[in-house]
């Protein structure tokens, strides 16, 4: 398949394009510098002349405190951009792959009593996760040949060399060798996600013809916190962690108390779950120090 990656120097495009051209496809990397999916006209130019089977869109605006001070800004990448892609692949006969967030739960008051299913009606909170919505629902409505995927608190190795805007793990990896006593959320859950696990996932599903709106995270949920201990355990670093609400916390933007996914959809179609999100962060770790 001849494909066009769009944030291919982000941390999930960094882990997607050598995993695409290891299954066989032909990858075309495309940075912000290459493409302004904000711009129809600049998105037209640069993916017309292109062969194409395939656009994956894992560009995204993801500054989710900026996002209240700028949401124009968040509503024209998150939205408008998945808009102009879809349109394009559908005049030309293109599949598209669009990656959304867990966000889009984040405005139900009432947690649900299991994970979110892709038939849950979301309930976004904030500018960042109603941009996201947005883009979803004008890549179903502009382009029928779609996936659209779900997914949760993203770490990749990219981050290292200053990939985006960083991930929970190494923040948590910086402050704890400078800090000995830190506070972190404890009333959020959710699952951590491996930018490389999903990346396997996704190659997967690129593979099928089975379009539409799925979940992809690693397996299991905890809380930030819970998250933060077990980062600390495994990197041998003493650190001392205060349990402390979102509230207290304090950020500009909401962040959803409950945003467990349930992925159990794309398990059936790609043939088994993403692994435990303990697996993952272990594996992450010990590629990290062969990465450093």
């Amino acid at each position: 398949m001849r494909v066009a990656l769009i944030g291919a120097s982000g941390q999930l495009g960094s882990d997607l394009l050598p995993r695409l051209r290891e299954a066989g496809h032909e990858v075309i990397p495309l940075r912000h510098a290459d493409i302004e999916i904000t711009d129809a006209t600049n998105v037209a130019e640069v993916l017309n002349p292109l062969p194409l089977d395939l656009v994956i869109n894992a560009a995204a605006y993801n500054l989710v405190d900026r996002a209240e001070d700028e949401p124009d800004v968040a509503y024209a990448v998150n939205a408008l951009g998945p808009r102009n892609l879809a349109r394009l692949c559908e005049a030309h006969g293109w599949r598209l792959l669009h990656i959304s967030t867990d966000y889009v739960f984040g405005g139900d008051p009432i947690p649900p009593a299991r994970p979110w299913t892709e038939s849950n009606i979301p309930q976004p909170g904030g500018s960042y996760a109603i941009s996201k919505l947005a883009g979803e629902y004008f890549v179903h409505a502009e382009c029928l040949r779609n996936f659209v995927v779900r997914t949760c608190g993203l770490y990749g190795l990219a981050a290292l060399r200053g990939a985006g805007k960083g991930n929970f793990v190494e923040t948590m990896l910086r402050l704890g060798r400078d800090r000995k006593q830190l506070r972190v959320v404890d009333d959020q859950r959710c699952t951590p996600t491996a930018t490389s696990d999903l990346a396997d996932a996704l190659v997967r599903l690129i593979e099928t013809d089975a379009f539409g709106l799925y979940h992809a995270t690693n397996s299991g949920s905890l809380t930030w916190c819970e998250f933060a201990r077990e980062v600390f355990r495994l990197a041998k670093l003493e650190v001392e962690i205060t349990p402390i609400t979102t509230a207290e916390f304090g950020a500009k933007a909401h962040r959803p108390h409950f945003s467990v996914l349930d992925s159990r959809k794309l398990t059936s179609v790609i043939g088994g779950p993403l692994p435990d999100w303990h697996e993952a962060l272990t594996g992450y770790l010990a590629s990290r120090e062969k990465f450093i």
